[in-house]
């Protein structure tokens, strides 16, 4: 088994991106020219390593290669969207890797690309690049290619030796459950399972009961072996069972209007373990939006939206505008969910003016957007 904080460690060791590994400050695919851009690096890499994976870093300085850190990422949809976008389209696995210097709610995230071993071209057009068209890799920069198309295996030998000084011990995995249980979640009650004999989960939070329901809330999940973050939230209520083959993870949003909420289950995540040393993970969108009165929401969005605009100006807000605000994220999530399509640009085109102005705000605005990814991939 592979140590993604070695792994990554030994590819930011190679100073300058190359044809095998890329590093990003952070990534935007939330809007149509970072999905581009991202679309084209993974096309790029895929045609230059055919018979190797291919690794973007995220959450690195460009200049110093310094570990800065990204928010937590669990789009389970990134798949469909390499195949939505791509011809060929490659494996793609986005992984969340903790740092001990990071806080608890940075990560860096790490995807691994890996070439279904035929050329791989945009299927359609997106944002300036066009259908058809073919990318490699120029040294640290991702460039279409028009003439003297040929994949070639160039990197086969490098990138195993890199994965090879990455391999887990007995020491890492050891290092990491004590920190994990004792140094970082000694107040969450935390606990461990061991699975096949190799595998090692840790999770805590705080324990709550609901009726007969036993939920976890500022949840923490980890994969120790690999060092990889399973999940993450300090919102949302989950529900976790397991057995001798699986660890799954039932996430829930609370969801309402003023003080009516209810929770509503929204995604199970199944981790499977097998006997030959390997593992899978299975993700399943359970989530049936409550639906509300249409005139309600009306007023309710329109409301949102003259205080997001008072934020983009600058200009004073009232008390009740203030306690408006710590619900946009919630009531704009509702309106998204009940047909209103311009409520998650929204939230996307004022994120900033609300994390200048309340960070509390500002972190219940990213649990949103991380729920409107999962619910719908657009």
């Amino acid at each position: 088994m592979i140590n993604k904080r070695l792994l990554i460690k030994n590819l930011l060791a190679h100073n300058d991106e190359n044809s095998f590994y890329d590093k990003k400050r952070f990534i935007n695919i939330g809007d149509k020219q970072g999905k581009a851009k991202f679309i084209k690096h993974i096309c790029a890499l895929a045609n230059s390593n055919p018979k190797n994976n291919s690794f973007i870093v995220i959450g690195v300085e460009d200049e110093d290669n310094s570990i800065v850190g990204v928010d937590f990422f669990d789009d389970s949809k990134i798949q469909n969207l390499v195949n939505a976008y791509i011809q060929n389209p490659p494996m793609i696995a986005y992984e969340n890797i903790r740092f001990p210097d990071l806080p608890e709610d940075k990560v860096v995230g790490l995807v691994t690309i890996r070439s279904s071993g035929k050329l791989a071209a945009l299927r359609k057009n997106i944002w300036k690049y066009w259908g058809g068209t073919v990318f490699f890799r120029d040294g640290s920069i991702s460039m279409p290619k028009v003439f003297d198309i040929e994949i070639k295996d160039t990197n086969s030998a490098i990138v195993a030796e890199i994965e090879r000084h990455a391999k887990n011990n007995i020491e890492l995995t050891l290092d990491g459950v004590i920190d994990f249980i004792v140094n970082r979640h000694a107040a969450l009650n935390p606990k461990y399972k061991v699975f096949k004999e190799q595998f090692i989960v840790c999770w805590a939070g705080i324990e709550k009961k609901i009726g007969e329901e036993k939920y976890y809330s500022r949840v923490d999940i980890e994969l120790i072996n690999e060092q990889v973050k399973l999940f993450y939230s300090a919102l949302d209520e989950v529900q976790i069972e397991i057995d001798e083959h699986h660890f799954s993870i039932t996430e829930y949003l609370q969801l309402g209007l003023h003080n009516n909420k209810q929770l509503y289950p929204l995604e199970k995540v199944e981790i499977q373990f097998n006997d030959n040393g390997s593992y899978k993970i299975d993700s399943t969108l359970i989530f049936d939006p409550p639906l509300y009165d249409r005139k309600m929401l009306y007023h309710i969005f329109n409301t949102n939206n003259t205080i997001l605009e008072k934020l983009k100006k600058k200009l004073p807000l009232s008390t009740q505008d203030e306690k408006d605000l710590k619900n946009i994220p919630a009531t704009h999530l509702i309106c998204y969910l009940n047909g209103f399509s311009g409520a998650k640009q929204m939230l996307e085109d004022y994120r900033w003016y609300v994390k200048a102005y309340d960070r509390m705000t500002y972190k219940s605005l990213k649990e949103a957007l991380r729920i409107l990814r999962k619910v719908q991939y657009a």
